[in-house]
């Protein structure tokens, strides 16, 4: 599901079988989107429209792209047509990593949900630079080992706990809870039907926990979804 970005230092939730816990992630100084934004790599600036889809499932995995701006959503569809959400990404993220480990074709469809930048780099000069820059190589290891966690942490979150406290941290990581910078006033526009495919659960039963969590105080709607970092407190309740 959403995994924070790389250039991200601040707090991660962890999910565990009763609770969330919370880490410091470390501070890293080196700019991946500086460097890769320089005259020395060679890549292309793609843009996409809201619900513009980015790459589809079963296409050739040509190269890796890194999010400037917007969020992205991963879906996967199985043989019978059903589609879940796998993760919604954000600025920072790497999608279609997949490739530089062998991967001909892509495992998931990428769309974007908000207008988005990306910078398109093809397999072969993503190689070569991460073997020719050592501090981008470190980075970007750390990133997919960050992603390794994060998705065991989702299994685990998916496993036991209840489907209120998945709500709550999957609106958290949405709103980039506990990054160095503020958390968004605004989430990207997610539907509750969405929210239901990432968590596991009924679109009734997401509509019944965020009017709850509205009434709380939690969340508001004023022009746009606002979620506030007391909602951390149902993630923390036994």
């Amino acid at each position: 599901m959403l995994k924070g970005p790389i250039s991200d230092s601040g707090m991660r939730a962890i999910a565990s079988p009763t609770k969330t816990n919370i880490k410091l992630r470390a501070t890293y100084a080196f700019d991946v989107r500086a460097f890769l934004d320089s005259a020395g790599v060679a890549k292309k600036t793609l843009e996409y429209r809201r619900s513009e889809k980015i790459y589809s499932q079963g296409d050739p995995a040509s190269g890796v792209k890194y999010i400037q701006e917007g969020t992205v959503k991963l879906t996967v569809v199985n043989e019978v047509g059903k589609e879940a959400v796998v993760a919604i990404l954000g600025p920072g993220d790497f999608i279609g990593e997949g490739c530089l480990a062998g991967q001909m074709i892509c495992m998931a469809s990428a769309t974007a949900i908000t207008p988005t930048t990306v910078l398109f780099i093809r397999k072969n000069e993503m190689l070569r630079v991460l073997h020719a820059e050592p501090a981008l190589s470190d980075r970007f290891i750390s990133y997919l080992l960050s992603r390794n966690i994060r998705i065991e942490e989702d299994l685990v979150d998916q496993l036991f706990n209840s489907s209120e406290k998945r709500l709550a941290r999957t609106l958290l990581l949405l709103a980039r809870y506990g990054k160095r910078s503020q958390p968004q006033k605004m989430l990207p526009k997610v539907s509750q039907e969405m929210l239901a495919e990432m968590i596991g659960t009924t679109r009734s039963r997401v509509n019944f926990f965020m009017n709850k969590f509205r009434k709380l105080g939690f969340i508001r709607y004023n022009g746009g979804l606002h979620v506030h970092d007391s909602l951390l407190s149902v993630v923390l309740h036994d």
